[in-house]
């Protein structure tokens, strides 16, 4: 019964995420005018330097670092597998807006911003493509 409930509430509070997940990255302007759609923009009341935001950012990060780590200490593939493609689920579009959004800085640190993000895009889809550990059947 336990287990059901869990995985009940689970697939709830995913539903519950995956709008708020999509609409930044679908309509960021969107978003930060108008979150959470039934009342004034929540998000712009905070004017430009949002704490909320970074705040959310770094909730976030510490959120997929616990996925990440128990990922190891779990050790299952399933599980390996989830967090790599959560950590790709972030990593992606994070890459996608730093490559377009470079341009202001330095060459240097135009490289060093490109090639760490595309590291969080790219190091998740190699943990995903590892073969998982096959234990070969005994034969009679």
């Amino acid at each position: 019964m336990q287990r059901t409930i869990t995985r009940v509430l689970l697939v709830v509070f995913g539903l519950i995420e995956l709008p708020v997940g999509l609409w930044p990255l679908f309509s960021p302007d969107g978003f930060y005018r108008d979150f959470p759609g039934i009342r004034t923009g929540w998000v712009a009341m905070d004017g430009p330097f949002n704490e909320h935001l970074i705040r959310d950012f770094g909730g976030l990060n510490l959120a997929l670092a616990a996925i990440l780590i128990g990922a190891a200490v779990i050790g299952t593939t399933a599980v390996a597998r989830l967090a790599a493609l959560a950590t790709f689920l972030f990593g992606l579009p994070h890459f996608l807006y730093h490559l377009g959004h470079v341009s202001h800085f330095e060459p240097v640190d135009q490289v060093l911003i490109v090639v760490t993000t595309a590291l969080g895009a790219v190091l998740p889809l190699v943990l995903v493509l590892i073969p998982s550990k096959r234990t070969t059947p005994a034969t009679p």
